[in-house]
Formats: C-alpha cells, structure tokens, sequence
C-alpha cells in the first residue's frame, strides 16, 4: 500500500474564523513580515561583519598607531617643562647643572661676543632657484652638485647658505650640531646681538664665497660690528670641522690689500679677536677626504658596500635610475671644498713607506669613568696585547694586505704617473650591466686603472698625482684655490696668493701677541688612517676601487680592522692633524707664529653614555657630538666670559701629540 502523508493544517486550516481576515488584521501580518525582513537583515550584515580583511586589519593597526602617536604627543606638549627631567633623575638619579647654569651660579656674565663658523655639510643651504624635476634623491643631487668646470652654480641653479644662528643650530630634527652651546651661552646673558653664525656654502672654495656671495666681507663687517656694540671687547671666534680652515684663510683675507683681501691691515686680528677655539680641527687635512674622492667610501660605507653591494651600486637601485656611489661620488668631485682636507705637508707630516709619527702606537682600551669624573694626566691608558706587526701608518693607501705590511725594499711598483699619454686612457670600461652614470673612471680605461692598482702604495705625497689622475677635472680647479705643501721662505711673494692661506703649513698667522688659539678635540675614539684597497670586478663598472673589509689584524683588538688602519682621534680627525700645529707647530716664536701667539692643547676623553636617556652623551668626543660635551662648552664659556687659556689650566691631553709632533722633522 502506498504510503499517505497527512496535509499539515495551516493556521486557516486550524482557525476557521480567520479565513477572511479583517484589514488591521492584515496589517498586523505585514508589519510582522517587515520585522521579520529587517532581523533577517541585520543577521546578514552582523555576518558580514564577522569576515575581517588583512586591509581591515591594516586600517585598524594604523589607526590605533596614530592615536596612540598623537595622544602622546599631546601628553607632551601639555605636561611641565620640568617633568622629562624629573623621570631621568628618578631613574639615573640627581643630574648635573648644565654648564651654563652651572656658570651662572659662579658669577659668570657674557662679555665678549661670539661668532660660531659651522663645518662641511652640517651648515644650512637653501633653494632660490632650480629645475623642475621629479621630487627624489636624483634631483637633490642635480641641485646639490655644481658646474664641473668652474666650480660654481649652474645654468638655472641657485643654492644659497642659510643665515642667522638657525643655519647651523641643528642638522636634522633632534640631532644637535650648534644648539647646546648656544643655549648654554644663552644662560649667562648672550643674545642674538652678541652671537653670530658665520654661515657660508661650504661646497665652493673658500675664495670663491666672497666672489659669489662676498660672505668674507659680511663676516668681517659683523665681527667689527659686534666689537664696537659690546663695549669694544673683542671676539671669540669658535670654529668647527672645515670651519677651521676656513677661518685661517679668512684671517689671511682680512689682512690682504683689496681686491684679493679685505683690505683690514696687519693689525685687524690683534684689534677684533680675543681667542680663535677651534674644534675638532682638520689644520694638516684628513686620510678620510682622500678615501672620499678615491672611491666614495669610508669605513662604514665601505662595510656597507661590502654586505650588500647591490644596494649601493647597480642592481637594485639601478632598477630605479640610481646608483648610490657613482651618483654621490660625482657630486662630491664639483665640491672644491673637499679638497681643502686633504693631507698637508706631505711625507714630512704624514710619513713615509716605512715610518709615520704615529710609529708604535698600540691600540688602547681607556679606564673607563664615571660620570663627571675626570681624568686626569697623561696617557692614562690600559694597554691592551696586540701581536700585530709594525703598522705603516704612512702608506694613506695599499693595494693589499701584504703589501700593506711588507718592507718597501719588497715592493715593486709600476708608475702610473708616466702613463697620462698614450692608450692607457680612452677604453671606456663600462659594459652593457651599468646604468648611464658618468665618472671619470669612464675616461681611464682598463690598463689606467690596472696602473694604479699596480703602484702598490700611497703615500700623502703620492696623493696629489693620484687624484690628478684619476679625477682631472677636480684638480685642474681646485690647483688655483689650494696648497697642500710646506713653504721653504714664508717671504717669498708668492704667499700672498689666497691658495696658501688655509694650509698653516705655507702661512704665518697674524701679528696679534695678544689673541690665542685653542686647538680643542676628542681623543679614545678608533680614527681612519690608511686603507687597504683591491681592485673591484668589472662588474662594479664606474668605481672599480674599493676598501678591502676582508683585510683584518687577526686581533681584535689591533689596528687594522676592515680594511682601515686607526689610530687616535675624533673619529673624524686623526690627533696628528688636529694636535700638531698647536703643540709645535705653532707653538712660541716659529716662522709660522712670528708674533708668538699663544696656544693650547685642549683634548676631551670620550666617555660614551651611561644610558640611553643621555642621548648622544655629555662626555662624547666624536667629532659632531662633542659640541654636546659639558667640559668643552664650559671652557667655551669661561673664555668668552674673560678668562685665559691659562686660567683653564693651559694645556689638558691625554694621548702622545707632543711626542708624535717630535718626530717630524719640520724646520720652525
């Protein structure tokens, strides 16, 4: 039998009296359907709901990013001055007045007014005129580099130095270069009317920034300025890095009968200036310039360049038009400026293939300090045991390891030097791999960068061909604005040319007995020296030298570490260069100090910070971060408020200069 389902009844079935429902009953029925399609609705959409995309996930984490960002921002800004401070000492405990203040409570007014001369790169340049271009490190680059014939701006560009006492007070956002010192000279009384920032572009020649832009004559006429509205005290000048330099050749300048000088008299110096405190001083050049202008590099380049040497040369930032070193090197090689570092005075200064002033130092490790604990002496030092042999500190640059430590009696040497004419020049060495970024490596050929690699070694007087040779264009300018010798007759007239007047080697400084000079830098921090070059695959196309980073002592603990030989200094600036002059070269009555200017060695220990709340520390000696270091703001500080150099104690080292300067035998 079939089986028979029974009809289930509806709900007319069952209610009979409902079979013709009224007209609020049907209402009712509709609103209960609507209510029904609305839950429905929402059900759905919670569902949907549920699903979270990575984009939602992405939009959610960003946001709560920038909430959190500008809450605490706003915390920031609206809580006391005071309170950042008040949670560093909760956790360091009590620190110490800042020098300013500290200053302050001993007495201590401004009086005589200062004028700061910023270094190479840390000074402020702004855009007046330029090309339309895409926004990017390509067009910086077009706007930063200048005409490689003559040095200055080119067609349609004009960059300017920035003015005012802003023009160097930071570098970036939070990274301090001037701005320390001047908030501390702030405390005791100096204002925008005694200080002065001798802003300049630090790109061009020294010469060339009062052709183009006559910053020479502003600087003087601001110093004269200054004096006569202070009381007729005189100035204290404070430069930095290349502002070093620069300010020896103006105090040539200012000397010189116009149209060359300023027209000022042999007297200007000794009626404006108290005192030149020069810090971390290039006066006889840096081994880094030359590495710079060789191949782009220094020691921590090269170790980048090393790692990953895609990123910096074609392959990944090729794909996007850029080449990092080639590009950097090209612009750095329109910088006159740079040429004003090289290394001075040559094998006498510097050392020769088998000797240097710095002949058997050792790599030290410092007693470490507590904070605010000086040290006091000299060569207070822990010696640490280096097995290494006798380091060449002369040979600037060695192609290899071996060659680096080998006798020179062992060496044989190819010399590039006769090979400018001929088919050593004009084979192009680019290849189908490299994007279109000329160098002057383009115009050398094969066999003219085998040449230089086959020379072997460099010395610093080796140097000057060296870059004739493999960047002409650079010394065919710069040859006219710079000297890197050391004059055998300060008389002869040809001094008298601006090109010597920013090597102390081939000048003498003002007939000013009454001013000193104060040659103030960091010391304990591993400096470059000399390098161990090879020679890169062809595939590295424009820049075939490179920094050899697998060239090591074996102790980790000696000198050679990465390619780079160190010694003493700044990090920056060997002691040798920023030491020497001060310490005898200038130091009582020489041919280069004939009024007998007094001088001070003032070195400041580097004590790294004690921890991450101190920033870049109060102790540094690096060489940007020591215009944090509260020692040398307070011997800024004293000076400009009166004091001597003897009042500071005359002399304050830690390292060997004075035994180094004894070695170099230097007619004075």
């Amino acid at each position: 039998m079939p089986l028979i389902r029974r009809k289930k009844a509806s709900e007319n079935d069952n209610n009979p009296t409902t079979s013709n429902p009224t007209p609020d009953e049907k209402e009712e029925e509709e609103d209960k359907n609507n209510t029904k399609k609305a839950n429905a609705k929402k059900a759905k959409k919670s569902k949907n709901k549920n699903k979270w995309s990575c984009v939602d996930s992405c939009c959610w984490f960003v946001g709560c990013v920038c909430t959190v960002w500008w809450f605490l921002l706003f915390l920031y800004n609206a809580m006391p001055a005071s309170f950042p401070q008040y949670v560093t000492e909760a956790i360091t405990g009590p620190l110490p007045d800042p020098p300013g203040v500290k200053l302050l409570k001993e007495g201590l007014r401004a009086k005589h007014p200062v004028v700061f001369v910023p270094g190479i790169v840390t000074g402020g340049l702004e855009l007046w005129e330029g090309h339309q271009c895409a926004e990017g490190p390509l067009c910086w680059v077009e706007h930063m580099s200048l005409d490689n014939e003559t040095g200055l701006d080119p067609p349609g560009i004009r960059v300017r130095a920035v003015s005012g006492l802003v023009a160097a007070d930071y570098f970036a956002p939070g990274y301090f270069v001037w701005a320390v010192l001047i908030a501390n000279l702030a405390r005791i009384g100096y204002e925008e009317k005694s200080m002065y920032m001798a802003a300049y572009d630090w790109r061009i020649s020294f010469q060339n920034t009062e052709v183009r832009d006559q910053t020479l004559s502003r600087i003087k006429s601001n110093i004269e300025l200054m004096v006569a509205t202070n009381g007729g005290n005189k100035a204290v000048i404070i430069p930095h890095s290349m502002g070093v330099l620069y300010f020896l050749h103006f105090m040539k300048w200012v000397e010189a009968p116009a149209p060359m000088g300023g027209g000022g008299g042999p007297d200007w110096c000794a009626r404006h200036i108290k005192a030149v405190m020069n810090i971390g001083g290039p006066f006889l050049g840096v081994p880094k310039a030359v590495s710079g202008l060789f191949s782009a590099e220094a020691r921590d380049i090269a170790v980048a360049r090393s790692i990953a040497p895609s990123v910096l040369d074609n392959d990944f930032f090729g794909d996007f038009g850029l080449q990092t070193l080639q590009h950097v090197m090209k612009m750095t090689r329109t910088w006159d400026s740079t040429m004003s570092m090289i290394p001075k005075g040559g094998d006498t200064i510097w050392g020769g293939l088998d000797w240097s002033p710095e002949e058997g130092y050792v790599p030290s490790k410092r007693k470490q300090r507590n904070q605010g604990t000086p040290v006091s002496g000299q060569n207070e030092t822990e010696t640490m045991a280096c097995e290494a042999k006798a380091v060449n500190y002369g040979r600037i640059i060695s192609f290899g390891k071996d060659v680096a430590e080998a006798h020179s009696s062992e060496i044989k040497r190819i010399d590039f030097r006769v090979m400018h004419q001929g088919a050593i020049k004009g084979n192009n060495v680019a290849n189908n791999t490299c994007r279109d970024v000329w160098t002057e490596y383009h115009d050398m050929g094969v066999g003219g960068i085998k040449a230089v690699a086959e020379y072997k070694v460099y010395t610093a007087g080796d140097i000057l061909d060296l870059l004739h040779f493999v960047a002409p264009k650079l010394m065919a300018r710069v040859s006219a604005h710079f000297s890197y010798g050391i004059a055998d007759d300060l008389a002869d007239p040809k001094y008298k040319h601006y090109k010597y007047w920013s090597n102390p080697l081939e000048t003498k400084l003002p007939n000013a007995p009454d001013m000193e000079i104060f040659s103030m830098y960091g010391v304990g921090i591993p400096t470059e020296r000399s390098y161990v070059y090879r020679l890169t695959p062809s595939s590295d196309c424009y820049i075939p030298f490179q920094i050899d980073t697998s060239a090591n002592s074996g102790d980790e603990d000696c000198c050679l570490k990465g390619g780079v030989f160190t010694v003493e200094g700044d990090e920056t600036v060997p002691v040798l260069s920023a030491g020497y002059m001060c310490a005898k070269g200038w130091r009582g009555k020489t041919r280069f100090n004939p009024s007998g200017i007094r001088t001070f060695v003032r070195e400041y220990d580097h004590a790294p910070p004690a921890n991450l709340l101190e920033g870049r520390g109060t102790q540094s000696g690096a060489h940007v971060d020591i215009m944090g270091n509260f020692a040398l703001i307070e011997d800024v500080i004293k000076v400009a408020a009166g004091a001597t150099g003897e009042d500071l104690g005359g002399d304050q080292v830690y390292t060997d200069i004075f035994k180094w300067s004894e070695k170099i035998n230097l007619p004075l």
